[in-house]
């Protein structure tokens, strides 16, 4: 199958393409989409990686599966489309933010400002049904952004990871914590914020640490 995603992650995801579990997933969601509601739309599956191409990656940021209510999910993790109420989580996130570095909350929540600049906003999952939270789990997704999250890990040098709650900080054990800066804390979820996400301070040790490598830093 001809899969169409930004050509340096192409390139470097060339032989993940062609693996068994790859058809396999790509069959099960050309059934889907086809006969259910399915987030985000199929354009936007790889949006995270069209935003954000390989060469120019400088954070990655990992979420879980897409947001499952209507028109919400866009491609990239936490960010909705600007017309789209911004969720508790990425309102948690924004209010981090101001409390870290001064910035103003958005009047939205699109997050391509970030990904243009090097963010790479990865959902492990990268579909999801309508209103069904985990459907698309164990269907290949996860082998496929673990393969992502290794190749960062093996062919990059000084990538800030940011692992937000229990899920995001299961990536550890495939993240070289010697080549690379990760920062970790409870998820930006309402429910667990309180129990580390907050008070963080997560946004402006990325750009310290970026500044110190000589990398240009994210305007958040």
């Amino acid at each position: 199958m001809e899969v169409k995603i930004e050509k340096s992650w192409k390139k470097v995801l060339n032989n993940e393409f062609k693996k068994e579990y790859f058809n396999s997933l790509v069959s099960f969601l050309k059934d889907k989409y086809k006969n259910k509601i399915i987030y985000p739309p199929g354009r936007r599956i790889f949006s995270s990686f069209n935003f954000c191409p390989f060469d120019k990656v400088k954070v990655v940021i990992i979420g879980q599966d897409p947001y499952h209510g209507i028109n919400q999910a866009n491609g990239l993790c936490f960010s909705v489309n600007k017309d789209v109420k911004i969720p508790p989580s990425l309102f948690n996130i924004f209010k981090e933010l101001k409390y870290d570095i001064g910035i103003d909350i958005p009047k939205d929540g699109n997050l391509e400002r970030w990904a243009i600049q090097g963010v790479l906003l990865l959902n492990s999952i990268l579909t999801v049904r309508k209103n069904c939270p985990g459907s698309h789990s164990k269907k290949g997704w996860e082998n496929f952004t673990d393969e992502v999250i290794s190749i960062l890990s093996k062919n990059k040098n000084n990538l800030v990871f940011l692992l937000w709650g229990n899920y995001a900080k299961s990536k550890l054990k495939i993240i070289d914590q010697n080549n690379h800066f990760i920062l970790t804390s409870s998820h930006p979820s309402p429910f667990s914020a309180n129990n580390g996400f907050f008070n963080s301070f997560h946004f402006s040790q990325t750009n310290s640490y970026l500044k110190k490598n000589k990398i240009k830093e994210i305007k958040w």
